[in-house]
């Protein structure tokens, strides 16, 4: 097996790629601290087999020892949580948020989402498999993980590092950032990155995470950053122009979907989806594959609630569905 991409960024800081096969992420960004007492891993990758292998022979390129080694998880998406059961000893501290806790231990989670999906216009002979093929449901943790909460403005202290929990609500409602001051560093997550826009989508009948994500933006953006280590591909040396590229695609996507409720009169967030323009290779939007139709339903609602939270779109249960109208 080809070693795993194992990189050094500063002083007892480096970048393990773990990959994410036959997934349009392709990988995570681990980050691990090499401390003096015990190690940070900041976000794991999935819990699958690729993605364990990768990150163990990370830590043998390292001479590291798991056995010392805490963790740190940005948000509670498989692709950065999946791990952390199976590589975490039993006195290994992980650190997390409280919102995203919540919903990660909800035992009824899926069930809320597989009512929602179909009143949102998803097709209903389609969300079964989606819900079955959906990463959360495939490669998170197997079993409950006990968490060492964190709150905005904590600081956790590894490998001469003083990070700093920066929550960013957005992504979803408890994502974390970790910044180092003395090194203007961020440990973005998902909140920022720099090849690729961070997906802000809902299935809930509450809540506006698109106006969430660009407070948390807004936030970011005051802060003093030289260096932002995303979540995933490329490291990010412009954090202010990447926050402004980011609030214009937003701003972009919110005249698009207000321009489409307009010519529908009233219609389904899976509706509109249908009709807005993707970054992906498809001759139209029968042929895009399933997760794809379930992400960009979802962040089609996010930008419906958007503009209703605006006073710009209304809705109403037309049967079972919810529709939405200007």
């Amino acid at each position: 097996m080809p070693q795993s991409a194992v990189e050094e960024i500063r002083k007892n800081l480096y970048r393990a790629v773990v990959p994410l096969p036959r997934n349009p992420l392709k990988a995570t960004n681990s980050y691990i601290i090499k401390g003096k007492d015990r190690n940070l891993v900041i976000d794991t990758g999935m819990n699958r087999e690729e993605c364990k292998s990768a990150l163990l022979d990370a830590f043998d390129q390292l001479n590291l020892d798991l056995k010392i080694t805490d963790f740190f998880v940005t948000h509670l998406h498989a692709d950065h949580i999946g791990l952390v059961e199976v590589l975490s000893e039993d006195d290994a501290i992980i650190y997390f948020n409280r919102p995203d806790a919540e919903i990660l231990n909800n035992p009824n989670l899926w069930q809320l989402i597989y009512s929602l999906a179909g009143k949102h216009g998803f097709p209903a002979d389609l969300v079964s498999s989606a819900i079955d093929s959906h990463p959360g449901q495939r490669y998170s943790p197997e079993n409950l993980v006990e968490f060492t909460m964190v709150e905005d403005g904590d600081i956790i202290n590894y490998g001469g590092y003083e990070l700093r929990c920066v929550q960013t609500p957005g992504h979803t409602g408890g994502h974390t950032c970790l910044y180092e001051g003395q090194h203007k560093m961020l440990f973005s997550g998902d909140h920022i990155l720099g090849d690729i826009t961070p997906n802000i989508s809902t299935w809930l009948d509450e809540g506006n995470p698109l106006g969430e994500y660009f407070k948390s933006l807004d936030r970011v953006y005051k802060m003093d950053i030289e260096l932002v280590l995303p979540g995933h591909r490329s490291f990010i040396y412009d954090c202010r122009g990447r926050i402004d590229q980011l609030k214009d695609h937003h701003a972009k996507r919110l005249v698009e979907v207000k321009e489409i409720i307009s010519r529908k009169n009233s219609t389904n967030a899976f509706n509109v989806a249908a009709e807005m323009t993707w970054d992906l290779v498809a001759d139209s939007w029968d042929d895009f594959p399933l997760m794809q139709k379930w992400f960009a339903t979802g962040e089609a609602l996010a930008h419906i609630c958007y503009l209703e939270s605006q006073g710009l779109v209304k809705r109403e249960m037309d049967g079972q569905m919810m529709v939405f109208y200007l």
